[in-house]
């Protein structure tokens, strides 16, 4: 594997571990017994997520769009 792509494995899985680490911990706030919260609160904190995973995921598509479109045949 080249340097970049051994780079792109080791940092995206470090990443993505404590993304989901994170998660979980984001999770353990559901116990009602020692949180307090609303639906609207619950809803804000998805909706924040999901728009974070949208812009971040889009900016892997236009990472690949842009180098298809960089490459020129006849």
């Amino acid at each position: 594997m080249s340097q970049s792509r051994d780079n792109f494995v080791r940092l995206a899985e470090a990443r993505t571990t404590r993304v989901l680490k994170d998660l979980d911990l984001l999770g353990n706030l559901s116990n009602r017994s020692n949180y307090s919260y609303s639906e609207e609160d619950v809803k804000k904190v998805f909706r924040a997520i999901q728009r974070k995973i949208k812009d971040t995921e889009a900016r892997f598509r236009t990472t690949l769009q842009q180098k298809e479109a960089e490459r020129f045949k006849l």
